[in-house]
C-alpha cells in the first residue's frame, strides 16, 4: 500500500523570485493491487510526485509510506519505468532484463531464468539475444517493462512509459499491460497526459490542478476487466474527466495569452482519446 499524508515540495528561490511550490497538500492513499493513473496538464507535479513515492526526492512537508515503512530513499519495492527505455545497448535483451536481478543472491543460471520468464510475458522470447538497436520503440518499451518486472517489485512506478510510441503500438501495449497487472496483482502508479489511456488502464483516475499541484477529483472505473473500449461506461467516464480537466488546461493558457482567454467546450470534449494537456 501506498500512503501520503499532506505532501508539500517546494523548490528553492531563483535570484529574485519567490520559492516554487510545486505540490500542495496531496493527500493519498492506493492500496494493494490497485492500477491508479495521475492525469493532469504538465507542470502540476505528476512526476514529482512519483519521484517522491520512488525516493528519488524528498517532500518539503509531509509523510510518505510504502507498506507501513517511511520512504526515505529509493528501494527494491518499487520500481520506476519511464519514457526513456534505458537499456544498455551493449546487452542484449536477455541481459538487460537480467541485470537488477545481479543484486539478488541467487545463481546466474536462476538470474537468466528468471529473465525469460519475464521476457516471454511480454512476447519478446524470439528477440532475447537482440541488442536494442535491433528493436522497434515498442519492443524496447516491452524489455524496460520485463526487467522492471523481473525485479517481482510490491509497486510499478510508471511515468509515461508510452508517450512516445504511436497509437497502434500503444493500444498493443495497454492491453499486454493490462494483461500482466492482472496475472501479476502488482500495485501499479501511472502517470499519463491522455485520457483513454488512464481510463482504459486504471481502477482510479486521479486528476491534479494546475500549478501547484493538488488532486483535485477522483474518479472510479467501474468497467468489468479486461475494458474494453466499446463499453459506454469508459466513455462515461472519460467524458466526465474531459469536463473537469478543461478548466485546468484553460488555467494554463490563460497564464500564457491573458484572463480573456476561454476554451470553446464543443471543440475540446470531444477529443478525450488525444494527449490532452501534453506540452503546456
Amino acid at each position: 500500500m501506498i500512503w501520503l499524508s499532506g505532501i508539500i515540495k517546494t523548490f528553492p528561490a531563483r535570484k529574485g523570485e519567490e520559492p516554487f511550490k510545486a505540490i500542495d497538500n496531496v493527500t493519498l492513499t492506493i492500496n494493494k493491487g490497485e492500477f491508479v493513473s495521475l492525469l493532469g496538464p504538465s507542470g502540476c507535479g505528476k512526476s514529482t510526485l512519483l519521484n517522491m513515492i520512488a525516493g528519488f526526492e524528498k517532500p518539503s512537508e509531509g509523510e510518505i509510506e510504502v507498506n507501513g515503512l517511511k520512504v526515505s530513499q529509493p528501494g527494491p519495492d518499487r520500481v520506476v519505468v519511464f519514457q526513456d527505455h534505458a537499456l544498455f545497448p551493449w546487452l542484449n535483451v536477455l541481459d538487460n532484463v537480467a541485470f537488477g536481478l545481479r543484486s539478488k543472491r541467487i545463481s546466474k543460471k536462476k538470474q537468466r531464468e528468471t529473465a525469460m520468464e519475464y521476457i516471454k510475458l511480454v512476447h519478446l522470447s524470439r528477440f532475447a539475444d537482440r541488442y536494442p538497436h535491433e528493436l522497434s520503440g515498442g519492443m524496447k518499451q516491452r524489455a524496460a517493462l520485463a526487467r522492471a518486472l523481473a525485479m517481482e517489485p510490491d509497486i510499478l512506478l510508471m511515468d509515461e512509459p508510452f508517450a512516445a510510441l504511436d497509437e497502434q503500438t500503444r493500444l498493443i501495449l495497454h492491453m499486454e499491460l493490462e494483461d500482466i497487472w492482472m496475472k501479476t496483482g502488482t500495485t501499479i502508479l501511472f502517470i499519463t497526459h491522455n485520457i483513454r489511456e488512464a481510463v482504459m488502464l486504471s481502477d482510479r483516475v486521479l486528476v491534479m490542478e494546475t500549478r501547484p499541484g493538488r488532486i483535485k477529483e477522483e474518479f472510479r472505473v467501474p468497467a468489468l476487466r479486461p475494458h474494453d473500449s466499446s463499453d459506454p461506461l469508459i466513455h462515461e467516464v472519460e467524458s466526465k474527466i474531459m469536463t473537469v480537466l478543461q478548466d485546468e488546461l484553460e488555467k494554463v493558457v490563460r497564464e500564457e495569452l491573458g484572463d480573456e482567454y476561454h476554451f470553446k467546450k464543443d471543440r475540446i470534449l470531444g477529443a478525450a482519446g488525444s494527449d490532452l494537456g501534453a506540452g503546456i
